[in-house]
């Protein structure tokens, strides 16, 4: 292309990463890479983008990319293959697999992040050709138990409101959702609503969380007790005479057996206080903004999904909905936050193990419409196993062969530990992946099938509002990389099932998904895309943002569900449910005296196979860490910015120490995202406890009995080299993504001359070495140049004051130094022009702890709008506007003169 050829159109596609489903703007550059924003006409976003999405162009490198099918080896070294042999191996070994011990020996673990088509084709295969239902999604990790909540109390799992209902509620209840950090697109939604309609926020939630700092109620809320606070509330109701009779009576069913039970678990606000560790003035509070507010949105995310009461939970937030009729109608209803893109897209096609394609279970009836609509040959009879049971079957040795796609399980899974063990023993191990290596790679994956990553990637998914959106290729697939519904496609063929099988592209898979959606559908199934069924491939790829239901015949538009009853139980009315008395699987004891509860960081996604790439989100948390209070972090003998080993009874991680005071007593928060490939040590699912709910399957990730005790290190230090780094065994460090290279932050005990060494070998001989040794002290720093330019570093220090990396880090991606500049950098002072950043708390425009305290300081701003203005930080995705506002409060404090006390006032008088 010539210099005066006409930059190429931005395509519109979708963000790959949480449910909120924003638009995104790509225009490729012709060198592989592409510019992102957010589409402005995108009505999940309206253009906004949180800071992963904003950062997507630094993550579409080819440096960790699989591009090739591989075969693993007798001696365990996998080597490059075809498409033909590789695809040969996996259909021979599981036709022999499938003829020998049938169907139940076969499962496929799929993802969230697989788009609708590939879904799709996925779900066929297994359930309606190979006769298994032991095909399941790491979407029930994250979602299970608001789709069972879904289905108990509604007959289906439909998503009653839109996010129009956020910007028209006057009361919006976040429920175990830190949406600050995990929807920042929907949180700058509700605090839209806020300073634009007076709309008030409540946040229940253990931890007190970023999305609790600008709320008009905060509830830490005892781990696990959510469904006692609206039992409870259920009850209040009940007695304030706030209830719906009229709605209840059309449209319901089971009410008094709910309401009892609820009594039974809640009665008052003061057995409600004393059940969920809550004040009984916070509580009433609570319950008379619910009474006295029509309009409220109740949105809970995993919180109350990760629990092995999840589904019951779920139901409760429902029973209070459908208690006062606020459902279906403008800001009013229950709302489940999704977590991953196409979560709601999997739901559709039938990605869990206990549902088939279009909303469909195993009833006698289901299983023949679907057996028909497919011509199925060996259609699955009954539930598959879910996740966590899937994988205990392969444990046992009774699943035989497992094809993985897009998720990696040897981290995400609880006892993850026990899990990669139990990978080895598998007879098939199949992986469809876009990255070289990953935990559930290296736990002994014998073939590798290469596929197409966001950006090569064409099809659709569903967003947390039912809301369709296109996903749009706008990067040729690399090497050999294939979609997912081709591969299994092209597998399906091998075995046999051609004709079924016979697609020219994502538009045929996504034309029969929609017309299985409408086949024999009369209104008594929610999900129907019927409208969308003829679409053309011209129509198909320009199809817009569609939310469903889109019935044929009818105008598509935005639908809420269930205002006037409708439900898809048999007689049309809703169930209240009676749930069970709650309480925590596991208790604490004087070996385990903490709970663990795990999540989600700001600038993190997953296990960072993607978000890992990026120099920018990797700036704001690097290091995996544990939160705990201030008064636990004494008793176990921690210090802040120190070392704790993290230990329950399935595994134990070394992470470091954040003492915070939001962090409700007694329990600690890890975040999942760390792995094997990008830290040491520090796989957090490894120590989760395999307990179910009991509905869903969905395992408990929030509550399991831990200990901590601290690790002494000697050293503490960072690397960074334009090679990968292997530090010095029992060093536990993190890899942290700088443009150009390879950077790690590490705690060791190895000596530094070990460190020294270990650089020396990763830098060119002609290499100009700069070194400053004091050995007594334990300093270390040696950099390396060429032609001027910062090509590797070690800095090591005590672990009482050890170095930072904040400019070395910016001075590694220069071009150049001067001489000068190159004796400051090793006098571990800053370089003439540079400014020490502190951590990075604005991820989309880098903007760091220093900036933001000079300009509070020089009186530049005072408020966060003036940081916005001076510095843009929080001008975008606004998900560091809370931390923003901590800063400035901090500040203030700090700048007061502290007044005498009269002595009989004081504390120690």
């Amino acid at each position: 292309m010539n210099a005066l050829s006409p930059d190429p159109p931005a395509v519109r596609t979708t963000c790959p990463y949480c449910g909120v489903g924003c638009g995104v703007l790509a225009a490729p550059d012709g060198n592989g890479g592409a510019a992102i924003s957010g589409d402005a006409e995108h009505p999940a976003n309206f253009g906004r983008l949180c800071s992963k999405g904003s950062a997507l162009g630094e993550t579409l490198s080819l440096g960790q990319r699989l591009l090739h099918p591989m075969l693993r080896r007798p001696d365990g070294a996998l080597e490059r293959s075809d498409w033909d042999t590789a695809l040969d191996s996996v259909t021979t070994r599981l036709r022999a697999i499938l003829d020998r011990d049938g169907p139940g020996a076969i499962a496929f673990y799929l993802s969230g992040q697989l788009l609708t088509e590939d879904y799709y084709v996925a779900n066929k295969l297994m359930k309606g050709f190979l006769g298994s239902s032991n095909v399941d999604t790491n979407s029930r990790l994250c979602m299970a138990s608001s789709v069972a909540g879904h289905r108990r109390a509604f007959g289906a799992d439909t998503v009653p409101g839109t996010y129009r209902d956020l910007d028209e509620a006057d009361l919006i209840v976040l429920v175990g959702s830190n949406a600050a950090w995990c929807h920042p697109v929907l949180y700058q939604r509700m605090n839209a609503a806020k300073l634009k309609r007076g709309t008030k926020l409540v946040v229940i939630d253990p931890r007190r969380t970023a999305t609790a700092e600008n709320v008009d109620l905060f509830l830490p809320i005892a781990p696990g007790m959510d469904t006692a606070l609206f039992c409870g509330l259920l009850a209040y109701l009940a007695d304030t005479l706030a209830l719906d009779p009229l709605y209840i009576d059309s449209h319901t069913s089971g009410f008094v057996e709910a309401l009892a039970r609820a009594r039974e678990i809640a009665n008052d606000p003061g057995t409600t206080a004393r059940a969920t560790g809550l004040d009984t003035a916070d509580v009433e509070r609570f319950f008379k903004l619910f009474r006295n507010t029509e309009r409220v949105v109740t949105c809970f995310s995993q919180g109350v999904n990760q629990s092995a009461q999840g589904t019951d939970k779920v139901n409760a937030i429902i029973n209070v909905h459908l208690a006062t009729g606020r459902i279906g109608r403008p800001g009013m209803g229950p709302f489940s936050l999704t977590g991953q893109p196409n979560a709601m897209g999997g739901r559709e096609v039938g990605g869990l193990a206990n549902q088939l394609a279009a909303h469909m279970g195993f009833s006698a009836a289901e299983k023949d419409r679907v057996r028909r609509f497919w011509q199925a040959p060996l259609m699955a009879e009954s539930e598959g196993l879910k996740a966590v049971d899937m994988f205990d079957a392969i444990e046992r040795g009774t699943i035989k062969a497992l094809w993985v796609m897009a998720t990696n399980p040897a981290v995400s899974l609880p006892r993850a530990g026990a899990i990669r063990a139990a990978l080895k023993g598998l007879e098939l191990f199949v992986v469809s992946e876009n990255v070289l290596s990953n935990d559930t790679i290296e736990a002994g994956a014998q073939v590798l099938l290469p596929a197409a990553a966001w950006g090569e990637k064409d099809g659709t998914v569903t967003n947390s509002e039912r809301r369709i959106s296109r996903q749009r290729a706008f990067l040729p697939p690399p090497g050999e990389a294939r979609p997912d519904w081709w591969i299994v496609s092209a597998a399906a063929r091998r075995l046999g099932f051609g004709a079924a099988f016979d697609y020219r592209g994502p538009a045929d898979v996504f034309r029969e998904h929609a017309a299985l959606s409408a086949f024999e559908n009369d209104g008594a199934r929610d999900f129907d895309i019927g409208a969308l069924a003829t679409l053309s491939d011209e129509a198909y790829d320009g199809l817009d943002a569609v939310m469903w239901p889109a019935r044929a015949g009818e105008k598509p538009g935005e639908r809420r569900f269930f205002a006037k009853g409708g439900f898809f139980t048999g007689d049309r009315r809703a169930r209240f449910i009676a749930p069970e008395r709650p309480s925590l699987r596991a208790i604490t004891s004087s070996s385990f005296p903490l709970r663990l509860n795990t999540g989600r960081v700001r600038d993190q996604w997953h296990t960072m196979t993607r978000t890992g790439a990026s120099p920018r989100l990797g700036a704001h948390m690097p290091e995996p860490f544990i939160e705990i209070h201030p008064a636990d972090a004494k008793a176990a003998r921690l210090l802040d910015g120190g070392t704790a080993k993290v230990t329950t009874r399935y595994g134990s991680a070394v992470l470091k120490v954040r003492v915070a005071p939001g962090q409700r007593r007694g329990s600690i928060f890890a975040p999942i995202h760390w792995s094997d490939a990008t830290a040491a040590g520090a796989r957090v699912g490894e120590m989760v406890m395999p307990a179910n709910d009991p509905f869903s399957g969905q395992p408990e990730m929030k509550a399991t009995p831990a200990r901590v005790d601290p690790v002494q290190f000697a050293y503490r230090g960072f690397a960074l080299t334009r090679h990968a780094i292997t530090p010095p065994p029992d060093t536990v460090f993190a890899r942290v993504a700088v443009a150009g290279g390879d950077a790690i932050l590490f705690s060791s005990n190895a000596p530094p001359d070990r460190w020294q060494d270990l650089v020396r070998t990763l830098v060119p001989e002609d290499a100009e070495l700069a070194e400053y040794a004091d050995p007594p002290r334990g300093v270390i720093r040696l950099a390396a140049f060429r032609s001027g330019r910062l090509d590797g570093c070690i800095f090591v220090g005590p672990s009482h004051s050890a170095p930072s990396w904040d400019v070395v880090r910016a001075l590694f991606s220069s071009e150049a130094l001067a001489e000068r500049d190159r004796r400051i950098l090793l006098s571990g002072r800053s370089a003439e022009g540079m400014v020490e950043t502190g951590p990075v708390i604005c991820a989309c425009f880098g903007v760091g702890l220093a900036a933001i305290s000079e300009a509070i300081a020089s009186g530049k701003a005072v408020s966060v709008a003036d940081i916005g203005r001076t510095l843009r930080a929080g001008t975008n995705c606004g998900s560091c506007l809370p931390e923003l506002r901590g800063i400035i409060g901090r500040l203030a404090r700090a700048a007061q003169p502290v007044t005498p006390q009269p002595a009989s006032l004081r504390s120690d008088a």
